[in-house]
């Protein structure tokens, strides 16, 4: 009975172990899917992002759009147009047609968490041209105040109007030179704007958003 006992003693923690170590298999499986979904993003800025954006998302090429401190809701919706090609740009398109709906979530959020370096006008400060028209808009050709959408410090509104302060002048220019000739399409808005303005007015508010803080 003494020897019985033992056996079925002895099977019980052999058996507890076993089980023990197939539930273990799955746990660590899983955690290391997980691991590889988080070094993805990092991975992804310092090698594909970091080209054009910096990877703080400060882009010191003043034609690519500083992405830091954007809003994350603007940022997943740009990639998200990208890769369906309502916003038509044949190096995104190609960059956001590799990323899931996660992927983008992600990538806006390790954006908007940077802190975006501050940048200054070069000639549109206070009292110039650019000050009027982002404050005051243009009556004369019904160009309405920028900051009626984007506020006043031009920090925009979550969900709704992107960022435009310290936003690269050049960037900004080309951004509105391309909603006036309709190669941007992805906000109607901006569209109808855009085309009642000259490229002089366009580059003096770009210059002056610039140096908004």
């Amino acid at each position: 009975m003494q020897f019985r006992h033992l056996a079925w003693l002895m099977l019980s923690v052999m058996l507890g172990f076993s089980a023990q170590v197939v539930a273990a298999t799955p746990v660590n499986k899983v955690a290391g899917q997980e691991a590889a979904v988080e070094n993805k993003i990092p991975k992804m800025v310092t090698t594909v992002c970091v080209a054009c954006h910096a990877a703080d998302g400060n882009s010191v090429i003043s034609v690519n759009p500083k992405l830091a401190g954007q809003h994350p809701e603007y940022l997943t919706k740009q990639l998200s147009e990208f890769k369906s090609g309502k916003r038509a740009n044949a190096v995104m398109s190609g960059m956001a047609s590799m990323l899931s709906d996660a992927d983008m979530k992600e990538l806006a959020t390790y954006f908007s968490a940077q802190k975006q370096t501050l940048g200054q006008a070069k000639t549109n400060g206070s009292g110039s041209i650019g000050e009027k028209i982002y404050r005051g808009g243009i009556a004369v050709s019904n160009v309405p105040a920028c900051a009626g959408c984007h506020g006043p410090a031009g920090t925009g509104l979550p969900k709704q109007f992107p960022r435009l302060a310290g936003q690269h002048a050049d960037y900004t220019l080309a951004q509105l030179r391309t909603f006036r000739t309709g190669e941007r399409a992805n906000a109607p808005m901006m569209m109808a704007i855009a085309a009642r303005m000259t490229d002089a007015e366009m580059a003096a508010v770009a210059d002056y958003m610039q140096g908004l803080r």
